[in-house]
């Protein structure tokens, strides 16, 4: 039986980077779930959801971290996959520790950019992630269990 996969990002760079993956989401059955943002991030052939955009310097930040977790957890029941995959960031984190409490598996790549420092997601989702990827050698400085196959560009 074929799994269903979870492809998850938030808007701009991090969804740029999520939608190199187009491949892969064809070869599955799959859906994307990303920030809902003016930017109408978008992969044509793709269901699509949206969660509400975060920013971690709002005051707003728990109770959308709240929204965010309920309407999480309504894809999730919706769409029952088996795995999601996530470039990050801070809005796709209840996705993340959800499918975990569900005993599925969460596969993290952490960003392009980050070449010198991890970000903030990262470090948090790399204490539960199956799977956590790297695309630059020098972040296994600070995730040694990570495997690195190169950059998604």
């Amino acid at each position: 039986m074929s799994k269903k996969l979870c492809f998850a990002a938030s808007s701009g760079g991090h969804f740029e980077q999520l939608s190199m993956l187009k491949p892969l989401m064809e070869k599955y059955d799959s859906f994307v779930v990303t920030e809902q943002t003016d930017y109408k991030a978008f992969i044509k052939g793709q269901k699509m959801y949206y969660v509400h955009q975060v920013n971690r310097k709002e005051k707003t930040l728990p109770f959308w971290m709240i929204v965010n977790s309920f309407k999480s957890l309504w894809i999730i029941i919706k769409e029952r996959p088996d795995v999601v995959i996530t470039t990050g960031v801070l809005a796709i984190i209840p996705l993340c520790v959800l499918m975990k409490l569900m005993k599925k598996k969460v596969v993290y790549i952490e960003s392009f950019a980050k070449i010198s420092s991890p970000t903030e997601t990262g470090k948090l989702i790399y204490k539960f992630a199956d799977r956590f990827y790297v695309q630059w050698e020098s972040m296994k400085e600070f995730y040694p269990n990570a495997l690195y196959l190169g950059g998604i560009y």
